[in-house]
Formats: structure tokens, sequence, C-alpha cells
């Protein structure tokens, strides 16, 4: 392949201008990327404009690694330092060639590399940036699994197995599934944590089956199987994350908690780690809880449009009373309420949080850990909270009537009360409130605010396509059937387990408590509060839904999934 250079190669095609070539060039300067990277983060130009310009120019094939399958045989071809440090991955080895998926096949200082290690002629081949990353964290993170497998079997053949297990039982760990004198379980478990930060997991199943131990990982929402331990390694796998998490190893037959730090590829993760008997053993759930800043604002809950304004008023226009956040598990109650905290925060207020467990660390804010074990109950540390002179009380949940009580109460002698509670939606947690035992006058004049919500999985970027909504997909969406609407769905590939989603947004109503609303909660009387309800300006939910599959960033499946026929 002729050496050239990138710039030259999108002037001559007309892909870019020699002005923006300028402009980049002086962005380029001092920051040490490459310039293909730096065109693509200023607009300049997209990547399948610079994939199509350079397959035209340079003649270079153009591989999908989000639908093909490597061959963990590949991980031997090149290193894996060389192969994150150039982000490229081996497709294909003969005895004379290794063809190369880069995403950046100019990269002539990669490709000399490769062959001087391979001792090979290097094929380059073009791919995404974002499908070779993904190529190469699962190629080399599936063999530095297999390997400590494989370690692990020599050891019990060779009468030490579990060795080398309480050598790392820090409360902060930093994982290197290379590090070569680690005991192989060490590295096995480390490299099924860094495999979970790749997907972005939110939890790990480790399960014991009959025969073997299985390896699940909740992604989206959704649990995936990820990889197999054979039956006799389970016990050193299982020692190996008890001993992490500080509990009794002795301990087989009873659950136990425990919790650990540890840093993966610079960023710190809180790892609160569960134990429960089974007939086959201990199963363990790994809930792994990032500290990223992004995912605790507006954006990052997936609060837009309408909503967002809606969103900013209500914590605006109020000074006291409750705010809640509801909806079931797992639904993304928490980040909104730590959304909210972040917000509110300043010097000027003395904002307390009681949490159960503290998911991230606010500064300006002082974070209360509640321990029942010890008596510190919610209801408990509340009451100690109202003798700290607060402006802003959040409490992580309300679990009982004493605790519920105790918030309404403190909202209506001038604090700010933000809170979660686990209800079906905005209308629905009246009815809970009062279940509970709270009394419909106290629920009347302590809540301002309530804000309703679903986590939905977004459509895959990599294999999302448009296609004509069908006449029941418009009548569950509530669009006219004799309108034509472009519906998104994704294909599945690579990139999203074959399922087409990736990631996931929120989808909110958000109900203020005006004043026909808190007579009609007064009066107990259903009726009345839904006529109260739509004569304001509430949005349910599924206004909100219809907008994400109308913008293709969610399917008529998800919302029939996650929010039902409403």
């Amino acid at each position: 392949m002729k050496y050239t250079k990138l710039g030259d190669l999108l002037v001559r095609n007309g892909t870019i201008t020699e002005a923006q070539l300028d402009s980049a060039l002086k962005l380029q300067a001092g920051t040490g990327e490459r310039l293909g990277t730096v065109l693509k983060e200023h607009g300049f130009i997209t990547e399948p404009q610079l994939i199509d310009a350079l397959i035209s120019q340079l003649g270079v094939e153009y591989i999908d690694l989000n639908s093909c399958s490597l061959s963990s045989e590949m991980a031997q071809v090149i290193p894996k330092n060389i192969a994150k440090k150039y982000t490229v991955v081996p497709v294909k080895a003969t005895r004379s060639d290794v063809y190369l998926a880069m995403a950046d096949p100019l990269n002539f200082v990669a490709v000399e590399e490769v062959r001087a290690v391979t001792r090979k002629r290097v094929i380059p081949m073009i791919a995404t940036q974002a499908a070779t990353e993904r190529a190469v964290l699962n190629l080399y993170s599936n063999q530095g699994a297999m390997k400590a497998i494989e370690d692990m079997q020599k050891d019990v053949m060779g009468g030490q197995y579990g060795s080398g297990l309480s050598g790392q039982g820090l409360s902060q760990i930093t994982l290197d599934e290379d590090q070569v004198d680690a005991a192989p379980a060490i590295r096995l478990v480390n490299s099924i944590i860094d495999r979970a930060y790749t997907e972005k997991a939110s939890d790990i199943h480790v399960e014991p089956k009959e025969g073997t131990l299985a390896i699940r990982m909740r992604i989206d929402g959704i649990l995936r199987p990820v990889l197999t331990v054979p039956r006799e390694l389970q016990s050193s796998v299982i020692s190996r994350l008890k001993i992490m998490a500080r509990m009794d190893i002795a301990k087989r037959n009873m659950p136990q908690d425990g919790r650990t730090n540890v840093t993966v590829r610079q960023e710190t993760l809180d790892l609160r780690i569960s134990t429960l008997p089974s007939i086959y053993g201990e199963k363990i759930v790994i809930r792994i809880l990032r500290k990223t800043p992004e995912l605790i604002s507006p954006e990052g809950i997936g609060i837009r449009g309408d909503n967002l304004v809606r969103f900013k008023n209500l914590l605006r226009d109020q000074k006291e009373g409750m705010l809640l956040m509801v909806g079931p598990t797992g639904s993304g109650k928490t980040s909104t309420m730590y959304t909210m905290i972040d917000l509110l925060k300043s010097d000027e207020v003395n904002l307390i949080s009681l949490e159960d467990p503290v998911e991230y660390h606010i500064e300006n804010v002082c974070q209360v850990q509640i321990n029942e074990k010890t008596g510190l109950t919610f209801a408990n540390a509340l009451r100690a909270v109202l003798r700290q002179d607060p402006d802003i009380i959040a409490v992580g949940e309300i679990r009982d009537g004493e605790t519920a009580e105790i918030a309404m109460r403190s909202a209506m002698t001038g604090h700010l009360v933000l809170s979660t509670i686990h209800t079906n939606n905005a209308v629905s947690s009246i009815d809970r409130l009062t279940d509970i035992g709270v009394e419909p006058y106290l629920i009347a004049g302590a809540v301002k605010g309530i804000v309703s919500q679903r986590l939905l999985r977004c459509i895959c970027p990599g294999c999302r396509k448009p296609y004509k909504a069908s006449r029941e997909e418009k009548a569950l969406m509530g669009f006219p059937e004799e309108e034509e609407h472009i519906f998104y769905r994704g294909e599945g590939c690579g990139e999203c387990f074959k399922t087409g989603y990736r990631g996931r947004t929120g989808a909110f109503e958000i109900l203020k408590i005006t004043y026909p609303v808190r007579r009609a909660i007064h009066s107990q009387s259903m009726e009345q509060l839904e006529a109260a309800i739509e004569e304001g300006d509430f949005v349910p939910i599924m206004e909100n839904c219809r907008r994400l599959v109308a913008d293709g960033i969610t399917t008529v499946e998800e919302v029939e999934r996650m929010v039902g026929r409403e």
C-alpha cells in the first residue's frame, strides 16, 4: 500500500477542503491525536465518509467486525499490548500474511510494528473505531479468561487447588488480568470484572449449576450468558470473590453481604457482593456501581425536551415540600434523585442524604449510610437529621409508614425532601402512600411533585434500520391509522449481542401537585383526582414513549415490554 498522508488524500478526492484541513491541523497541533480522530471529533467528516474515502483511494477492504466471529487463536498472532496500543485486531492469518483490521489503515507505525512481531506481510483492512475497540477487548478478554481457567485446571491436577487466593484481599484493588505472577483464580475474576466493565454491565451473576459454573451479566437490563467455568473450579472462584468482599469463606450455608472498590482502566468501581446458598453451592451476585459524573445529569438519565423544562421548573419552584421519584425496581429512580441532589447542592444550603447503599459520592453533600443492623434505620436517621439544621433532605427510599410520615411532616415544616418509592406510575404512588399508613391530609399537604419513570433500551446504532410501521404498531402508539410513519429497529449485530439494542434511556411523566389535585387527594376520590390531573398540563409517560419511538431512539416492542398498553 502506497504511503499517503490522510489530509492530502481527503482533499484530493474532495471530501474536505484545504481550509478545513488547515483548521484540523491547527486543532491537532500539540494534542498527540491522529488527524482522522480530530476530523471526526470536530465535525469536518463523518466516520462513514472517512471509510468510503479510504476504500476508494487505497483499495483496502472493509470488514464489519460486529457481524463476524474472530477465532480465539487470533489472540496468539499479535500481543495484547500492541493490539490495544494501536487499536488493531488480527482477523485471519496464513503462513505468510496476516489480515489486520484497523480503524486507521494509514497508521504505518502500527503496520510496521505488527510486521516486525509476526514476521508476516500485513494486509490492512478498515473497520469502524468502535467495532475495532470492542473486538480487541472481547478477543483478549476471552483469551485471559481461558488462560486462567487452563492454569486453574493444572493447579487442580497438581494438588494446588485454590492456591494464592488470599494475596489481594484489600479494600482497594487495581485489576490487571495480565499480571502473570497472580494466582489463576485472581486472573480469572479480574478478567470477568474487566469484561463486565467493557460491556457496561450493571450486575454479574456467578451461578453454580449441576455440572458447571455459569457467568451471566445484566446488560441494558437483560441477563446475558458470557462464560462457563468448569465445575471443579467453582470453589476457587467463589472463595476469591468472598475474600475480595472481606466475607467469611468458611460460612457456606448462610447469606453474606460485602463490598470492595476496584480500579479498572483508571476508573474506580464500587462492587456490592452478595452470596446465597443454593443446592449446587453458593450463588454470587455482584452489583457494579460506577462513579461517572455524567450518569447523574439530566442528559445522563435521558430526560429531554418538554420533560426537561418541567423537571427544572419543578426544582426551581420548590423550596419546601416533598418531591417523589417513583417506578418499579430498576427504573433509574436513584439516578434521578442523585441528579436532583447534584442540581440543588451549593455552599448556601445544608443538604443531607440518607442512603442504603451510598452509590455516588457527591461533594458538598453530607451522605449517611443506613445500617439497620446497628439500629440506624431510615426513620431513626431522619429524626437525627432534623436536629442538624437541614435545608434539603434526601431519603433514599420510603420503605414503611413510619419513615413516610416523618418525611412528610419534615416537608411541611419548611424542608425540601427528596425520596423514592416503588410504584408503577405517578397516580398510583398516592395509593401506595395511603396503603402504608400515611394520612391523606399529610400527602396532600406535603407532596409537591412526582416524577415517574421507566428505563427503555435504545436501538443499537450499529444495526439501526428504518421500516414502515404496521397498522397494529400505529394503533399501539396512538398514531392515526391513515398516516404513514417510519419507525426504526435494530437488526442485531455483534456489538449488541444480536438483540438490536445498545444502551438505555429514560421515559418520564412529571406530575406537579396543583390545588385541584391536592383537594382530590385530601377527599380520597380517585375520580376527582383523575379529572384534576386531566385538567392540568400533565403529560403521561406513554406520550414520552411515542416521541422516543418517532425519533428512532427505541422500538414499539420495547415500549410494550416496559410500559405496556397504557
